[in-house]
C-alpha cells in the first residue's frame, strides 16, 4: 500500500510536467520536426497531418516502451546481481510463466497496432479522387521529369506539358533552381497524379508533402491523389536509386492561385507545348510480359 501511494505521487508531477511540455511544444515539435508544416501547423496538404500524426504516435509508444525495456534491464542488473562475499552465479530464474506470457503478448499487440493504424491511414492516403479538379501526368526518366496536364480529350489533344532537364550544377556545386523541372498546381483544388517512368523504376518525392510514391516502367495506373493546402515552392526529387545523376534528378513544385494557375496553362498553351507527351523518348520498346512491341517503338524502325 504504502508503494502504491508513493507511485501515485510520484505520477502525479510527472503527468504535469508532461502537460506543461507538450503546451509549450511549437507546431513543428508537435509534428516531430518533419517539414511540411508553417510555424502556425498549416500543412501543406489535406494529407501531411495525417502521416506527421502517425509518426509522432508511433514514437511515443516506442519511446514508452524503450523507458520500460531500459528500466526493467537496470532493475534486473541492479537487483539480481552478484552480492559481496558471494561466489559463483547468482541466483538463476527460469520459466516465470506471467513474465514470458507479457513478452509474448506486449510485441504482438505491439505489431497488430502499428499494422492496423498504418493500413487505415493508407488506405485513405491511396484512395484515388474519381473526379479530380487538377488531372496531371508526371513521367520519371533519366534524369529529370516530364508534367503533363491533362486536358478533357480523351486523346489529350488539348494537354499541355512541359520537358525539363537533368539538374546542372556549377562548378562549386550551385544550381539555378529556376532551371529546374517544375510542376504547378492550384491551391486547394483536388489533384490526381499518374506516375509512370521512361526507363527504370523512379520514386516521386515531394519533401514538404510527406509521401512518396514509386514510378515503374510500363505501369501506367500508378496515381497518387491529394489537395495542395498552402501556397509555396517545395522541393522535390527522385527517391530510388536510378542511374549515375540519380541526385541530380530534382524538381520543383510551385502551389499557386487558380488564377496564377490557369495562366500557367495558357503560357504552355501560347508556347505550343499541347498534344500527348507520354510515348515521347520512351525506352520502353517491348510491353512487359507480352514481348509485343510498342507503337512507338515501331515508328522508330
Amino acid at each position: 500500500m504504502r508503494f502504491k501511494r508513493r507511485l501515485r505521487w510520484a505520477v502525479i508531477p510527472l503527468g504535469i510536467v508532461t502537460a506543461v511540455s507538450l503546451a509549450a511544444c511549437t507546431p513543428t515539435e508537435l509534428n516531430g520536426y518533419l517539414p511540411g508544416f508553417t510555424d502556425d501547423g498549416t500543412q501543406a496538404t489535406n494529407r501531411t497531418e495525417m502521416v506527421s500524426g502517425l509518426w509522432v504516435n508511433s514514437w511515443i509508444v516506442l519511446l514508452a516502451v524503450g523507458v520500460l525495456t531500459w528500466g526493467l534491464m537496470a532493475f534486473a542488473a541492479i537487483a539480481y546481481r552478484r552480492r559481496r562475499g558471494q561466489t559463483g552465479l547468482p541466483v538463476q530464474l527460469r520459466y516465470n510463466m506471467p513474465i514470458e506470457i507479457f513478452y509474448t503478448i506486449v510485441p504482438l499487440i505491439l505489431v497488430i497496432g502499428f499494422f492496423a493504424f498504418t493500413a487505415r491511414d493508407q488506405s485513405i492516403i491511396e484512395t484515388q479522387y474519381e473526379d479530380p479538379d487538377v488531372s496531371i501526368t508526371a513521367i520519371g526518366k533519366q534524369w529529370a521529369w516530364d508534367f503533363q496536364y491533362n486536358g478533357e480529350e480523351e486523346d489529350n489533344s488539348d494537354a499541355v506539358w512541359t520537358m525539363g532537364v537533368q539538374a546542372q550544377p556549377a562548378a562549386n556545386g550551385d544550381r539555378d533552381e529556376a532551371e529546374l523541372p517544375t510542376l504547378v498546381l492550384p491551391v486547394d483544388k483536388t489533384v490526381k497524379i499518374n506516375l509512370q517512368s521512361r526507363d527504370v523504376i523512379h520514386s516521386f518525392w515531394v519533401i514538404d508533402f510527406l509521401y512518396k510514391k514509386d514510378m515503374y516502367p510500363g505501369r501506367d495506373t500508378n496515381s497518387w491523389s491529394f489537395t495542395p493546402t498552402r501556397e509555396g515552392t517545395y522541393a522535390g526529387k527522385c527517391a530510388e536509386l536510378c542511374g549515375e545523376y540519380h541526385s541530380m534528378m530534382l524538381f520543383n513544385v510551385e502551389v499557386v492561385s487558380e488564377q496564377e494557375y490557369e495562366d500557367y496553362l495558357a503560357s504552355l498553351r501560347a508556347a505550343d507545348q499541347t498534344g500527348d507527351i507520354n510515348d515521347a523518348y520512351d525506352r520502353q520498346q517491348n510491353l512487359p510480359g507480352t514481348g509485343a512491341v510498342t507503337e512507338s517503338a515501331e515508328g522508330s524502325h
